[in-house]
């Protein structure tokens, strides 16, 4: 709370109140004021000097120390003097919608700071404000006709009073917590629930004095919600509205990082989640250059009619422009088809084309090696049985025997292996999330119903003739016919797993032919991708559509 006196030329006296929260316990109380004041150029050693001459106080009493230490809701004031200074209007576009003469709605982009301060003199929102709208000079020292603010890195809507009777009454409605303010954010990860409401204190930081956080102790009372609106199909982000009923500082950057979802390119409250963002290298590397905030819909009570006031707001195109790219996340393929169909030979070809592959067969093999995480888990339950004397590996052809001898055995094995793959599957899929396409070879994809719980986004099926199957393939793998009727027996018949394929792919001559026919199904999912880029922006026009309407 400020309390502002006019001095007579270049001096203002001013009062500067303060209730100390428990997060400030133990604090000097001329760091405290110095942290305090620092956005308003006062320095802690200036604020020393105020404290030693008698210009504080805590809970009503003068304190000359400025080594007292704050024990937690205290009541602390400090008077002082600070030079006189005049606001220059600047000549810079600012993009109005609404206007009647006694309060304007403007769209503040992100990167302008909302008022002057020591850090940012120049070139703020207020400078523009007072060069569109001169009527409210002398209307405030600082922040003529402001009456809320937004982050320097927050775009969107902002109300302004253009006079004083105006702003009086606003700054009551804000106040008073009549306002309605939503938010569009895009936050790391997937929030567990999709709606939910944080109701959580925020206060100073009990260390780092200039970020701000949940602290259980001494906090002002804050409270939001979110709805998850939409998540990225790799899971890397989320579209969340968030709706706020108290105006702490950075209250839904707080906010959603406590609950382990910061705002995705906020490197202050989510700088390790920015860190692995960067990592994962290109398109995303280069994008989220602010915290991903917009103020999106402000709704209020006209100061001057009664009526009901009702904007809402398009993000700009960085926001916009990262929600595509997010959409485009790797098309996740699943690549099936019967026992010696030449699944391998089109990996090969998908791999020559720079696409990702992965094969659920070398998966097993890993974890089959010593020290895997199926070898580990099939000694613990089947003890050194399958394990191979000379090298401690998982001994592939005795496990094959036991499992075509025994159902149960197989059944043991196949609950063992089948979560292992599809857990190495994931993190492929995750590994290649910026890649436009990428394959994994399941050959029991459809059985374990991967294509029902959407594990994957596409299935492409090999179709081969019998008499190739059980002739020159089958003879390359040096598999008997019995081995190969095994096979067989343990998944669905050809029909049935081509009919639940996207494309399917034809292995009925050479391999240039296979070639032809591989890329023909690649066109396929060219098109897949291009229809689902087409429907996300029907969904944002959807979103948006009742944009800067009141």
């Amino acid at each position: 709370m400020y309390n502002n006196e006019s001095n007579e030329d270049k001096d203002i006296n001013q009062t500067w109140s303060r209730t100390a929260g428990y997060s400030e316990r133990n604090t000097r109380l001329d760091k405290f004021w110095g942290t305090e004041l620092e956005q308003e150029g006062i320095s802690r050693g200036k604020a020393k000097d105020w404290i030693k001459a008698g210009l504080a106080e805590v809970n009503g009493v003068t304190c000359k120390k400025a080594n007292y230490k704050i024990i937690g809701d205290e009541e602390l004031t400090l008077r002082g003097e600070a030079e006189a200074s005049s606001l220059i209007p600047e000549d810079k576009p600012l993009d109005i919608i609404y206007n009647d003469g006694k309060i304007a709605i403007v769209n503040k982009p992100a990167g302008l700071t909302t008022h002057p301060a020591p850090s940012c003199p120049t070139d703020t929102f207020v400078h523009r404000l007072i060069h569109h709208f001169p009527e409210i000079i002398g209307m405030d020292e600082w922040r003529p006709g402001i009456v809320h603010r937004l982050d320097k890195f927050t775009s969107g809507l902002i109300a302004v009073a253009l006079n004083e009777h105006d702003r009086l009454a606003l700054s009551a409605s804000f106040a008073e917590r009549e306002v309605d303010k939503t938010y569009l954010a895009i936050v790391h990860g997937v929030p567990e629930k999709d709606f939910d409401e944080i109701n959580m204190p925020i206060g100073r930081h009990p260390t780092h004095k200039i970020k701000m956080a949940v602290v259980l102790k001494g906090g002002r009372d804050a409270r939001s919600s979110y709805e998850v609106i939409w998540t990225d199909p790799a899971q890397r982000a989320s579209l969340v509205r968030v709706k706020i009923y108290t105006g702490r500082t950075h209250q839904i950057r707080v906010h959603m990082a406590h609950i382990g979802h910061p705002l995705v390119g906020d490197l202050v409250y989510g700088s390790q989640q920015h860190a692995n963002w960067i990592t994962q290298g290109k398109p995303l590397s280069k994008m989220a250059q602010r915290q991903m905030l917009h103020a999106y819909s402000l709704s209020f009570t006209h100061p001057g009619t009664d009526e009901k006031m009702d904007f809402t707001l398009t993000p700009p195109d960085d926001f916009i422009d990262l929600l595509r790219t997010l959409n485009r996340s790797v098309q996740r393929v699943g690549l099936i088809g019967m026992p010696c169909s030449g699944k391998s030979t089109v990996l090969d070809i998908l791999s020559e084309k720079k696409i990702p592959v992965f094969s659920a067969d070398e998966s097993v093999a890993k974890t089959y090696s010593k020290d895997g995480t199926g070898w580990e888990m099939i000694r613990q339950r089947f003890g050194n049985k399958f394990t191979e004397s000379e090298t401690g590996n998982i001994d592939k052809k005795k496990i094959f025997t036991a499992i075509c001898a025994d159902s149960d055995v197989r059944r043991e094995v196949m609950n063992i292996v089948h979560p292992i793959v599809k857990h190495d599957a994931f993190n492929f899929f995750k590994d290649n999330a910026s890649s436009p396409v990428a394959v994994a070879e399941i050959p029991l994809l459809l059985e374990a119903g991967w294509h029902s719980d959407k594990s994957v986004d596409a299935v492409l099926g090999i179709k081969c003739p019998s008499s190739k199957r059980n002739g020159e393939l089958r003879e390359k793998r040096d598999l008997t016919p019995n081995t190969l009727a095994t096979f067989d027996s343990w998944q669905w018949d050809e029909k049935a797993k081509l009919d639940c394929c996207t494309a399917i792919i034809n292995n009925d001559s050479g391999i240039e032919e296979l070639k032809e026919n591989t890329e023909k199904a690649l066109v396929i999912l060219a098109e897949m991708r291009k229809a689902k880029e087409i429907k996300f922006d029907k969904f944002l026009a959807e979103l948006f559509k009742e944009d800067s309407k009141q």
